[in-house]
């Protein structure tokens, strides 16, 4: 019995010492560096990281107009690199951030800056090096858990609320299979949450789930695309086999082999949809698209054309995709879909 307390309570103390990791510092707000801090611009952000020398400048410049500093030794790059993409009437910045090395989550290499760059993307696409062992891959998601960042993941289907009187109210929506009443009392007295409503509605939840919900704040659930260079130097075997691999594609930078299915792969992965306008009477205009997320509404694309334009909003007509039948009517809360025409009426 005792045994087993003193077993919860090592791994209560091993995730909240993870979970610190995450804790903005002293100024930690705006930490990020001399070369780090690059403004956000475009329809969507794509950052670029890797170990050193993996071939990210060298794909950047392939991708962009923009032409980072590219050499055969490590640490060629040392800031952030913007670069812009433009791709289906959309431009993506893509971000060509420093090698990372073993230790960045603690601070080695300026990995903390690195990695809080990367923090800011909606998508990371993390360059490896086809010729080298499997273990990198684990190690730079091992960096990138650690300053909170969650990769291919959904925020754990957890409801917490804390509030200002009334204790601890713990309820399993199904019997967990690795969290106990006791665990999660033990683990909220610890963060000093003693009154809140806590629903776990997944049955495969974690302990390192449940600290993630309490330190919402500070983590980041981002898509990562897994992207093989130097698919040159390897057996046909070994390449079969990678680009087998879930969220994987493969490329050889050298060889120019690769590189638009990369690109067409990111496009897929941001989900971002074009929609054309049209004027009454007039023919829509396909050279030039506004460009808004997956799952976006009417509303989101008044938001774009104009933040007044809901004010004077009547209804819209629809061609495409999301029309029932065309053109159809519609009201501010209409899903669009990709290449859909709209046409907005005003009062």
């Amino acid at each position: 019995m005792r045994r087993t307390q003193s077993k919860e309570q090592s791994n209560r103390k091993l995730a909240r010492l993870r979970a610190q990791l995450l804790e903005p510092g002293p100024g930690g707000a705006g930490t990020a560096g001399t070369g780090f801090d690059v403004s956000k611009s475009g329809d969507a952000r794509i950052a670029l990281v890797g170990f050193p020398s993996v071939g990210k400048s060298t794909f950047l410049s392939k991708i962009t107009k923009t032409k980072s500093e590219i050499a055969a030794y490590a640490f060629t790059t040392l800031t952030a690199i913007p670069g812009v993409l433009e791709y289906g009437g959309a431009e993506i910045q893509i971000l060509d951030l420093p090698g990372i090395i073993e230790g960045a989550a603690e601070g080695k290499g300026r990995g903390r800056q690195v990695i809080s760059a990367a923090k800011t993307s909606d998508l990371v696409v993390m360059i490896l090096d086809a010729t080298k062992k499997a273990e990198q891959r684990s190690q730079l998601e091992r960096e990138l858990y650690a300053v909170g960042i969650r990769l291919n993941k959904e925020p754990p289907n957890i409801y917490l609320k804390p509030k200002k009187a009334g204790g601890m109210k713990i309820t399993f929506q199904t019997p967990p299979k690795h969290l106990d009443e006791k665990m999660l009392y033990n683990i909220l007295r610890d963060y000093k949450m003693l009154n809140c409503e806590v629903l776990v509605r997944d049955e495969n939840a974690t302990v390192d789930d449940f600290i993630d919900t309490i330190m919402a704040s500070h983590r980041k659930y981002i898509k990562c695309l897994y992207v093989y260079n130097k698919i040159d130097s390897i057996s046909l075997p070994h390449l079969n086999d990678l680009a087998r691999e879930a969220h994987t594609c493969v490329m050889s930078c050298e060889l120019d082999l690769g590189i638009s299915d990369v690109v067409d792969r990111c496009w897929e992965e941001l989900r971002l949809i074009r929609v054309y306008t049209k004027r009454k009477g007039i023919d829509p205009d396909f050279s030039e698209a506004l460009i808004v997320r997956h799952g976006s509404t009417i509303e989101d694309v008044c938001d774009q054309v104009h933040r007044t334009l809901k004010e004077t909003f009547k209804y819209a007509l629809v061609w495409g995709a999301s029309a029932r039948h065309v053109p159809q009517r519609v009201g501010l809360s209409h899903v669009v879909a990709d290449e859909d025409v709209v046409s907005i009426v005003a009062k």
